[in-house]
């Protein structure tokens, strides 16, 4: 749900920590080059906007897809487990290996997007630190942001940070290389070693992590190692941001984008970029730093969109849709609709999923844009 007076959010690229009353126009998405520390790194390990006040009694299951009631109540059991060691568990944490046990060290949300996983995971979240784990102890964030802080901070030093916490929590949970696969496979089978409580979301089950994407039946081994951490919840049901809702909004005229946000959007921080000058820029921006690129931007107006054709740049747009999701980013557009954001073939081969979800987003996004209705 948005905040009232969310325009007061700061507003962080290559000139630093400003306040966005300072910023009119605010500069443009294509001109900022955020820069971010490990420290960010790890101070964003934790639900977005957009999920900051979600609980399990917030979540309103569908009652034809049972399986969502289901999965309700299996994180609500889960989180009473987080916090909760046992003296054999601290042995385990001071020895570095997990006690013998039959019961997997962590819950994975199976099922399509728009099915409120990610909402599931951040009340997990949340109900840890109701049950006293401090923030410290907790750690929300996608897979590419745990990626990311491997790279930041060296395996070893991820291992050795991530083990002090209680609870892991990654969404949007996929595997698009075997390096990412034998990376993910070691840092949980290492943090489950530890005692930490492990949570995670895809579209994928475990053991189909990386199909139609690289060699999976090469690194079975890695992939069994994953599902092996994991108890499989399926959540079954239909795309709640556009259950019952009308098409997306065409898009508008390049000329009267400007205006129609000024109209609507007066009090609140908006940013107009040229599509394809945005596009070119996200080439050179790491994904780590899209969270930051955004940062305050209530109103984003994408001037003549276009269908993207390069994979390379549909993977990071994905990103991108995601994190102007999770901020609750109004979009007004002009060009192709959003649904023909991305080619056929890529709503279709290894990474459809993602396209999807992409697409399900920005076309939510879209709608409180041009329509004036709440971004579910």
């Amino acid at each position: 749900m948005r905040a009232d007076g969310c325009g007061v959010r700061a507003l962080q690229y290559s000139g630093g920590m400003t306040s966005t009353a300072e910023h009119s126009p605010a500069a443009p998405l294509a001109e900022r080059r955020p820069q971010v520390t490990v420290d960010d790194l790890l101070a964003g390990l934790q639900p977005s906007f957009r999920f900051a006040d979600v609980s399990f009694d917030s979540y309103i299951p569908d009652p034809a897809h049972p399986s969502q009631a289901e999965a309700v109540e299996a994180l609500r059991g889960f989180s009473e487990t987080v916090g909760a060691s046992t003296s054999s568990g601290l042995l385990g944490r001071l020895f570095g290996r997990r006690p013998a046990s039959t019961a997997p060290a962590g819950i994975y949300l199976d099922g399509g997007f728009g099915v409120g996983k990610t909402h599931l995971l951040a009340s997990l979240y949340h109900a840890a630190g109701s049950r006293g784990v401090p923030e410290t102890k907790r750690a929300f964030g996608t897979f590419v942001e745990y990626t990311n802080l491997v790279g930041a901070l060296s395996f070893r030093r991820t291992v050795e940070v991530l083990s002090g916490y209680e609870l892991v929590c990654i969404d949007e949970f996929e595997l698009d290389d075997a390096g990412d696969t034998t990376l993910m496979s070691r840092l949980l089978r290492e943090l489950a070693d530890a005692g930490v409580k492990l949570a995670a979301t895809s579209n994928t089950l475990p053991g189909s992590l990386g199909e139609g994407r690289f060699a999976a039946a090469d690194f079975k081994r890695e992939i069994q190692v994953l599902a092996d951490q994991f108890r499989v919840i399926r959540v079954d049901g239909e795309d709640y941001r556009h259950r019952g809702l009308p098409e997306a909004p065409p898009p508008l005229q390049t000329g009267e984008l400007e205006r129609f946000a000024e109209e609507h959007f007066a009090d609140q921080q908006i940013v107009v970029d040229d599509f394809s000058a945005l596009c070119e820029h996200l080439s050179e921006v790491h994904p780590s730093r899209y969270r930051q690129l955004i940062s305050g931007v209530e109103v984003l107006v994408l001037k003549d969109v276009e269908t993207i054709t390069a994979q390379s740049l549909a993977l990071r747009f994905v990103v991108l849709a995601d994190r102007l999701y999770d901020q609750d980013v109004r979009l007004i557009a002009s060009g192709v609709p959003f649904d023909q954001l991305f080619t056929e073939e890529m709503m279709s081969g290894g990474y459809m999923k993602k396209y999807h979800r992409a697409v399900s987003r920005l076309t939510a996004l879209a709608r409180a844009g041009q329509m004036g209705e709440q971004a579910l």
